[in-house]
């Protein structure tokens, strides 16, 4: 059973960092503040994505996934980056970040891999799978590997539920994953990191959305 005292303690602890963290980003950064943080081009494409909203505000979230594609995680400088671009203080655009799980506020490892724990997921194997994939990369749930190669976590419900355990790795959708077909997930995870063009997309030419 858990001490309540420890858990009342823990609580505190998390309210105070939280507190300490949007203190530190309670002074707007003017949007030309950043000069290194990113690269020309990065720099050229946010501001086409600024360019294509009426209210310059509404640019926060193709912004944030341009930052975190980028950096791979979104840091405080880009936070306070983004807050300088779209006119909001950089807590509020912190309340975006910490809202959607999708963003990370921790570096990631280049191929972030997402088991889905929700009911379906869990009663065709997620655990199993997990494990099988904590296995191959030598890696517990919730860490990176020491390589820097792979990221692992659960997530909840990712919409697939008549093709389940599912696994997300990056913005890639892969259904079916039992434990049984983890080796060749990860033979084909681990090709991808050679390949210079992953992940790449063609962008839609005049569209105000992030599709990078």
């Amino acid at each position: 059973m858990h001490n309540p005292e420890a858990l009342a303690v823990a609580w505190v602890q998390s309210l105070l960092a939280k507190v300490r963290l949007c203190a530190s980003l309670a002074v707007d950064m003017p949007a030309n503040q950043s000069p290194h943080l990113f690269s020309a081009e990065v720099l050229a494409r946010a501001d086409a994505l600024v360019a294509q909203y009426p209210e310059r505000g509404s640019a926060v979230l193709p912004l944030l996934h341009l930052a975190q594609e980028a950096q791979g995680w979104v840091s405080d400088a880009a936070i306070e980056w983004v807050a300088g671009k779209t006119g909001f203080a950089p807590v509020e655009v912190l309340g975006v970040v910490t809202f959607y799980p999708m963003f990370r506020r921790e570096p990631c490892g280049r191929r972030h891999v997402r088991v889905c724990r929700t009911l379906s997921c869990a009663l065709r194997g997620a655990y199993a799978t997990m494990e099988a994939l904590e296995g191959e990369f030598g890696v517990k749930c919730g860490a990176t590997s020491a390589d820097g190669a792979v990221t692992l976590e659960f997530v909840e419900c990712l919409a697939a539920c008549g093709s389940a355990p599912v696994v997300q790795v990056d913005h890639a959708l892969h259904e079916g994953v039992t434990a049984d077909r983890v080796p060749a997930l990860a033979s084909a995870l681990r090709a991808s990191l050679g390949d210079a063009d992953y992940g790449k997309k063609k962008t839609i030419p005049d569209s105000p959305e992030w599709n990078g």
